[in-house]
């Protein structure tokens, strides 16, 4: 999928352990793709959901939008963005998470 330049992203090699435990991480699948695993303190609200729970995503903080591959996780991206978050897309979704050997939760 090619990401839309408007939209801030980052691709999984930048992803590292500072950007991890700075930002909200927030998963936009559905229960059942939350459920097979999702990226470790990741906090959960379906994309369907989100404009009635932005007030759970945190303001002055940075928040990494994920989703299987990128394309809902970029709409979820462009929203917060409109609602004054600092939101940037993780590139790939999950799909390079897991491709780039990175550690999946499944609690």
């Amino acid at each position: 999928m090619t990401q839309n330049p408007m939209i801030p992203a980052v691709v999984v090699a930048d992803v590292d352990d500072d950007l991890l435990a700075e930002a909200f991480v927030l998963d936009v699948r559905e229960p059942d793709e939350w459920n097979s695993g999702h990226i470790e303190g990741a906090t959960h609200i379906p994309l369907g959901q989100l404009q009635q729970r932005v007030g759970e995503v945190p303001l002055g903080q940075k928040v990494l939008c994920v989703c299987a591959v990128g394309g809902r996780s970029g709409v979820a991206t462009q929203y917060l963005l409109s609602e004054g978050r600092e939101a940037i897309n993780l590139d790939g979704g999950m799909h390079a998470w897991q491709s780039y050997g990175r550690p999946v939760a499944t609690d």
